[in-house]
């Protein structure tokens, strides 16, 4: 939300909010009960021009600039080898981890989650199943096709149980600076109604 406020592009609001994280940090419960639970936060930042995926480990973060095609996060870090921003400290913190030898390429999330990024895009989860879901209908994606894939229960994109989906949204940024952006949002807890 600060992002949104303070930031004209999406690239700026890349950069409120790593200044926010690197000032104040992340965390906090994620959930109303009494059981601790927190994680680190993904964020897909657009604007009619560019669009941006940001992750964060702590206080440490990379961003992909998005070139092109379809792009997804979900509960896991997605962003591999393609870093277009940093944190400055980003790979010397993890080579006195021991996580990176400071030899082969880097990868963000295979060093700083114990995701296998070769198995990202072919194993069951969340983030897969988003990923089959957009590249199902690449190159003619509408606002009603992303709409049917927030409501799909089966991929677990709208989850239910114990962890379930509160809300969806939906955003038209036609790069046309006349035509007006237009978002969609659930009015339900559960985006399937």
């Amino acid at each position: 939300r600060l992002g949104l406020e303070r930031a004209d592009t999406a690239e700026k609001a890349v950069t409120v909010i790593v200044d926010l994280l690197e000032k104040y940090g992340q965390g906090g419960n994620c959930m109303e009960s009494h059981m601790a639970f927190t994680y680190h936060n993904s964020f897909l930042i657009a604007d009619r021009k560019e669009a941006w995926v940001l992750e964060t480990s702590g206080k440490y973060w990379a961003a992909e600039k998005v070139e092109g095609g379809v792009r997804n996060i979900s509960n896991q870090l997605s962003i591999t080898t393609k870093i277009d921003r940093e944190h400055p400290e980003l790979k010397e913190y993890a080579k006195s981890k021991g996580w990176w030898d400071g030899e082969k390429e880097f990868d963000f999330a295979a060093t700083y989650s114990y995701v296998n990024t070769a198995r990202m895009t072919t194993s069951r989860g969340r983030y897969c199943e988003g990923y089959k879901l957009l590249n199902k209908h690449k190159g003619s994606i509408t606002s009603e096709v992303m709409m049917e894939i927030l409501r799909d229960k089966e991929s677990g994109i709208n989850m239910e149980g114990g962890f379930m989906t509160t809300g969806s949204m939906v955003s038209v940024l036609p790069q046309q600076t006349h035509l007006p952006c237009i978002h969609f949002f659930t009015g339900t807890p559960d985006p399937a109604r």
